[in-house]
């Protein structure tokens, strides 16, 4: 069960400083305040919004497999500890792929148009004009339209390069055997229909979401290898147009961040924006978190950022009372932006 993996993963990563939830909110992506910072702090990047669409009982049934694995204990508070054969399970684990701080969902905006263009081109071919699209999403299909149009797709050189694209594309990456078939059986053409995930699971002896969870990675993977050879793979990455995420600010952070980097301060943001500075300090961490040239050490010294370093090692924590308690002439603030910057 893929999900229990990926759970034991994140509870492993979280060091028992979390509630439970903490995992329920990454992996369906939510952007506060305080599920950006776990991703930062705990290097959780990999999980973040891969399930955008998780539902509760769902969660808790995974939790609720590593509890009677007894991996995992919970109290009434939502607070989890990992037990001594859970960390020895999680240390054991080759976790699967993902990437989902770059993606964040959209792999199936990209999908969604890589299935509509193939099903166009499949009915094109057979000289079939009218036909009912895969894909109800009215963005997609104008999406769709445009690039067929821009491509010339009637002068029949579209259909056999996008082939060639795809076929080597997936050949030079480390896709499983089992993903590749997930991606392809997947699409729609002419008197071909897209196996539905109830199929897929009967098929390959495995749950719906496992497959589901396969395809993501299998998408994520594949995405980044266009994503390298952009140069080589042109109509491939046409698809992926606003589909990676490189700027992962939020709109407030990023509008924070420039005007940080037009020399004005803290106090001065915080007015001008009518934010508590506190928020300022949380767009700050965030930016850290994601900008590796972005310099702490006007907050923060080297020696202080050395301490914290030191500090997380010698009380194996990352909790933030902790830290303070052990280095109390350093702000909150001061020890978030350590953490979220990592190793001096």
């Amino acid at each position: 069960m893929m999900l229990r993996q990926i759970l034991l993963h994140i509870f492993y990563k979280l060091n028992n400083e979390r509630t439970i939830n903490a995992a329920y909110h990454l992996l369906r992506g939510k952007r506060s305040g305080q599920t950006i910072q776990d991703v930062g702090i705990f290097k959780l990047y990999p999980y973040f919004g891969i399930l955008r669409k998780l539902s509760r009982p769902t969660f808790e049934d995974g939790v609720n497999s590593l509890r009677a694995e007894g991996w995992i204990k919970t109290d009434d508070n939502g607070y989890f500890t990992l037990t001594e054969s859970g960390g020895e399970q999680a240390e054991k684990l080759t976790p699967t792929f993902f990437d989902g701080w770059h993606y964040q969902g959209n792999e199936h905006i990209f999908y969604g148009r890589l299935s509509l263009i193939v099903q166009s081109l499949s009915n094109q071919s057979a000289g079939i004009r009218a036909f009912v699209p895969i894909q109800r999403n009215e963005e997609i299909q104008g999406w769709c339209r445009r690039f067929l149009l821009e491509s010339d797709f009637r002068s029949g050189t579209l259909q056999q390069t996008l082939f060639n694209e795809l076929k080597t594309s997936m050949e030079q990456g480390e896709l499983s055997t089992l993903q590749k078939e997930l991606i392809v059986e997947r699409l729609t053409g002419v008197g071909v229909t897209g196996v539905p995930w109830q199929q897929l699971s009967f098929e390959h002896e495995l749950s719906e979401l496992d497959c589901q969870l396969l395809f993501i990675s299998a998408l994520h993977q594949w995405l980044d290898i266009i994503y390298q050879n952009k140069e080589r793979f042109i109509y491939l990455s046409r698809l992926m147009e606003t589909i990676r995420i490189d700027n992962v600010l939020t709109g407030s952070a990023y509008q924070t961040a420039q005007m940080y980097n037009q020399g004005y301060s803290l106090d001065q943001i915080s007015a001008m924006r009518r934010l508590k500075v506190s928020t300022i300090e949380d767009h700050l961490v965030e930016l850290a978190m994601n900008e590796p040239t972005f310099d702490i050490t006007p907050f923060i010294s080297r020696e202080q950022h050395q301490a914290v370093q030191q500090a997380v090692s010698m009380y194996a924590t990352k909790k933030l009372k902790v830290l303070h308690d052990a280095l109390p002439h350093l702000s909150y603030f001061q020890i978030r932006l350590a953490l979220a910057k990592g190793e001096v």
